[in-house]
Order: structure tokens, then C-alpha cells, then sequence
């Protein structure tokens, strides 16, 4: 997809910025107390102009302090996420690497399991999962600073062996843990969900998500020379090394900060850059703010899902797992006969 005409990507940008927007309005209204777009809107402005008491009670605490967390918390996750697997994918030429890659994931798990099972509070479990995530990705750039060897690949065998070792001292904390009270609430949290979604794990997670996907995307144009050599990047004037730990460190940010607040969520950070690049080509200075935009609309969509397609709320990460596998499958036998 070229776009030619300012015109055109004015266009664009608008459509990316609008679509998430009008999905949220609409998924503000859905669910066991239903409304229409234009009833969520007038309610949400007489808020804004009138105060809360200009509103029933019940539509405030349902829309205010139960949807809208959610829905922001899902679209920051959902674009983060989204932007980290363009970064990683662009680090190590690979289609099929995923923000978990670098072990950051279950670094981040561990710290928010080891939390619950001394019966942390919520900031306490965040802040954990993020330190743990960030020494994750810490400890697999140590293991794979190996003279003489290649870097994307020792990488990759060192996220590897380190998402192991986390994973299974995951293992260990469940094993410890009481069955009848801690058990559960740590099974269930690592399934990933948005349903402990406040404004307080908002403001204390977000930031760092924030930060790092707009540092990718001051940097997405230069991000193409990621499937250089070392050698064709110095003739060109690019640190390929320092753009590589930039990327990174990044997306290990991103990953570690939403584990920190809703659990491990799979699938989004492979399958929304293969479809990205399929509607938009491989520049990664259309990717990632396309994969932003698609990214948040798609987590968005799977939450809403999730909190009302049955009474019980189904975990985020059985969803994007269930539509995601299907839909994935779908893009390679797709992209298998273009070739």
C-alpha cells in the first residue's frame, strides 16, 4: 500500500486514530447493561460537563469504573503488545518470533506469581512482574554475549533457556501454594485477564508501555536496516547494535509491563504485524502504526468477548489463543500461495 498524496495520509492517520476510538465507544455499551453508541457518548459527556451526579448511579460505577478502565487497559495492551512483535520480528528477521521470545514473559509471570503467593497487593504484584520481566530479558542478553558468535541466534536459544527456567520456577510457586485460596487467583491471573482493570494499574503499568512504543516510533523508519549486516548498516551510518538494543530493551518493556497488569496474553504480538505487513507492506514505518491501531481494535474486541459472551468471564488468552491459531493459519496457507 503507497501512499502518494498528503491528502492520503492524512486519511490514513485519521482512520487509524478514529477506528479504535469508535470500536471503544461501542464496546462501552456492550454487555449485561447494554446501551447504544449514542447513549454511552451522551453519558460519558454529561459526566464530563455535569459531574457524576448528573447520572444514575448504576451507569456510572458500570461504565466509569468497570468498562473504560478495561477498555483503555486494553487498547494500550493490545497496541503494545502489537508494536513489540513488529520490533522483535524486525530484530531478528524472523515472521515467527513473539514478544515471549526473549523469556521476558514468563520472567514477568514469576514475579507476579511470587507476589500473590505472599498475598501482594495489585501494585505490589505490578511492580514485581515488571522488575522480573526487565531481568528476564537482562539475564538473556548476558547469556548470549558469546565471542565469535551470532548474536540473533544465541539470542533466541538464550530466551529460550531462560523462559524455561522462569516457567518452571512458575512451577514451583503453584506447587507451594495453598490450594484453597492462592492457587487459584495465581492460575487464573497468569491465563490473562482484564478484569482486575483500575485506574491506579493503569497509571502505575502504562507509562513504561507508553514510553517504549514511542520510542519505536520515532524510530520506525530507521528500523528497516535491521535486516542488514553489520556492514551494510555502517556504510548506510546506522549502530545496528545499538538500534538492536534499543528495540529490544523496548519491547521487553512493553512485555514485562503488560504481563505486570493483566496476565500473559499470547498470540497478539505474532498474528497483528503478519496482518499488517500483508495489507501494508513491509516498511516498518506503516507497520507500526498500523500494528498500534490494529493491535489495540483487536484486544479491544477479544475482552469485550470475553466479559460478555458468558455469565463467567473467559480469560483474555483462551480467546486470542482460539480466534488467533485459526486466523494465523489462514495468512500462511495465504501467504504460501502468493509464493
Amino acid at each position: 500500500m503507497y501512499l502518494k498524496t498528503i491528502g492520503e495520509k492524512l486519511i490514513f492517520i485519521i482512520g487509524l486514530i478514529t477506528v479504535p476510538l469508535i470500536v471503544a465507544g461501542i464496546c462501552l455499551g456492550v454487555g449485561r447493561f447494554s446501551l447504544s453508541l449514542f447513549d454511552g457518548i451522551k453519558i460519558l459527556y454529561s459526566i464530563i460537563k455535569k459531574g457524576k451526579d448528573s447520572v444514575a448511579a448504576n451507569e456510572y460505577s458500570v461504565l466509569i469504573n468497570m468498562r473504560l478502565p478495561r477498555i483503555i487497559l486494553a487498547m494500550i495492551c493490545g497496541g503494545g503488545l502489537a508494536v513489540a512483535g513488529v520490533g522483535l520480528q524486525a530484530v531478528f528477521s524472523n515472521p515467527l518470533v513473539s514478544p515471549d521470545t526473549l523469556g521476558v514473559a514468563s520472567g514477568a509471570s514469576f514475579g507476579a506469581a511470587l507476589s500473590l503467593l505472599f498475598r501482594a497487593n495489585m501494585i505490589t504484584v505490578q511492580f514485581s512482574a515488571l522488575c522480573f520481566g526487565l531481568l528476564a530479558c537482562f539475564l538473556t542478553y548476558i547469556l548470549a554475549d558469546i565471542r565469535g558468535a551470532k548474536k540473533t541466534i544465541m539470542l533466541i536459544l538464550s530466551g529460550l533457556v531462560i523462559s524455561s527456567l522462569f516457567q518452571a520456577m512458575v512451577s514451583l510457586v503453584k506447587y507451594v501454594a495453598d490450594t484453597e485460596e492462592i492457587l487459584p487467583s495465581i492460575t487464573y491471573w497468569l491465563m490473562g485477564s482484564l478484569y482486575t482493570s483500575n485506574y491506579k494499574s493503569i497509571i502505575l503499568g502504562t507509562p513504561s508501555i507508553l514510553i517504549a512504543v514511542s520510542i519505536l516510533l520515532l524510530i520506525r523508519w530507521k528500523m528497516n536496516v535491521l535486516s542488514l549486516t553489520e556492514d551494510e548498516a555502517k556504510s548506510l551510518g546506522m549502530n545496528i547494535r545499538y538500534m538492536r538494543m534499543t528495540v529490544i530493551i523496548c519491547s521487553a518493556m512493553i512485555t514485562s509491563s503488560v504481563v505486570s497488569m493483566c496476565g500473559q496474553i499470547g498470540w497478539v504480538g505474532l498474528l497483528i504485524p503478519h496482518i499488517c505487513r500483508m495489507l501494508f507492506g513491509s516498511d516498518t514505518s506503516k507497520v507500526i502504526p498500523t500494528s498500534i491501531s490494529i493491535g489495540a481494535t483487536f484486544l479491544l474486541l477479544v475482552d469485550t468477548l470475553s466479559r460478555s459472551v458468558v455469565v463467567t468471564e473467559i480469560p483474555v488468552s483462551i480467546l486470542t489463543a482460539v480466534i488467533g491459531a485459526p486466523l494465523f493459519l489462514s495468512l500462511l496457507r495465504r501467504a504460501g500461495k502468493s509464493l
